[in-house]
């Protein structure tokens, strides 16, 4: 048996937040995705223990059978494995976000999605200029970046800027959590603010805002952790598994797990992204995997933008161009495969963040008896016969024999 799960980032909205309730999947078009459900059983899935932040990392974490109440060290230090930058004892790994601040603002969390040749020179002047032996920035992709401090302690709070679009930039500043964090508090507000000037005035941004682009004109630091302990994917599930995604969060959790990534070229984590190309690697991957993670982040970047009709799009790309694709290229494969479909989160285009809402799953195969389900989205999925599942429930169901 081979095992797919094809993961649309953010996929599922709120009918509640929506016009007439009919969310981006009850309008899309996605009749593989919606085959699928009619085939298969569904349910809905848990992805964020009550508490914790509602983010990919640890709705991803949770999907593939990882408590993140165990494993969680943020987001920076997952980036910092899929970019080869290895964390030592001591040190703490930062996302760090180029942002766009309008009149003393957040108007955006990815700098109008600026190019990664762009942010890579912005944050290499970064570097040199507030950069040494304890604080290093690295360029990673697009807006997305990674910030390493030694010595320094994580017992930070630091907000995901894409949770505050709009809010005024001096009520959303890093703040300690206890005295431990305090100093390394102090420090990341002085590097935000030093920022300012030095991105304000960078040749790359000034650019930007005559050709009418938004600038990365400050960095923004978040989410930050030591290294985290796993256990080996293969070791937990007795499968050997392979992740397919563009974006680099993902990755590491694919490296900790000791999968196997593999990077498709085109693949943006925008709506723009090598859905071919990832559907073609998937069904290579089969050939000497027996578990693939396929992950968009499309329908999430789209839902953060507050864009409907992209994030309609992104689903019905994501359905043929991705799903599709790889539903007719299996039928040359003499062996059982397992799919699912789901989204980690709920991203809402109303208000444009990450919801902790239970997930919408699809499980689908020749040893799955079908429920009453015969369209996906998240009013249908409630008839679904899984009910609702939590923690490392839905893995050990999706690799289960007759689940």
């Amino acid at each position: 048996m081979k095992y797919i799960i094809f993961l649309g980032d953010g996929m599922a909205d709120e009918p509640k937040m929506c016009k007439d309730g009919k969310t981006p999947l009850m309008v899309a078009e996605k009749p593989n995705i919606d085959s699928l459900a009619k085939k298969g059983r569904c349910g809905r899935l848990s992805t964020v223990p009550q508490g914790m932040p509602v983010g990919s990392e640890i709705a991803n974490m949770s999907i593939i059978g990882y408590d993140p109440r165990v494993c969680y060290q943020g987001r920076g230090v997952l980036e910092a494995a899929s970019m080869g930058v290895e964390i030592h004892e001591g040190e703490v790994a930062v996302r760090c976000n180029l942002i766009c601040i309008e009149n003393d603002k957040i108007k955006n969390h990815s700098s109008g999605h600026i190019s990664s040749a762009e942010s890579k020179e912005l944050i290499e002047y970064i570097n040199k200029e507030l950069g040494n032996k304890n604080i290093i920035f690295f360029p990673g992709m697009s807006y997305k970046h990674l910030l390493v401090l030694n010595n320094e302690n994580s017992g930070v709070e630091l907000t995901p800027p894409h949770d505050v679009i709009g809010t005024e930039v001096e009520k959303v500043m890093p703040k300690a959590k206890n005295n431990d964090g305090i100093e390394t508090t102090k420090l990341l507000d002085s590097l935000v603010r030093k920022s300012w000037e030095l991105l304000s005035n960078h040749p790359v941004n000034i650019k930007r805002v005559e050709e009418g682009k938004d600038p990365g004109n400050s960095i923004w630091p978040w989410s930050p952790g030591y290294r985290p302990k796993m256990e080996l994917f293969s070791e937990k599930y007795n499968v050997h598994g392979a992740v397919i995604s563009a974006v680099d969060l993902i990755k590491g959790l694919g490296v900790y797990a000791g999968m196997d990534v593999i990077n498709v070229e085109g693949a943006t984590g925008l709506y723009d992204t090598n859905y071919e190309g990832k559907a073609d690697a998937c069904i290579e991957a089969l050939k000497d995997h027996d578990f693939v993670y396929v992950h968009v982040e499309a329908p999430d970047e789209a839902g953060h933008e507050g864009d409907f009709d992209l994030k309609v799009k992104t689903i019905e790309d994501f359905d043929k161009r991705l799903i599709g694709r790889v539903l007719e290229k299996l039928k040359d494969i003499d062996e059982d495969v397992k799919i699912a479909v789901m989204p980690d989160h709920y991203t809402p285009v109303k208000i444009k963040t990450h919801v902790g809402e239970p997930v919408p799953f699809i499980i689908a195969g020749t040893d799955v008896e079908a429920d009453a389900v015969e369209k996906y989205d998240e009013n249908n999925i409630l008839q679904g016969s899984y009910g609702l599942l939590k923690g490392d429930e839905f893995i050990k169901t999706f690799l289960s024999k007759n689940p």
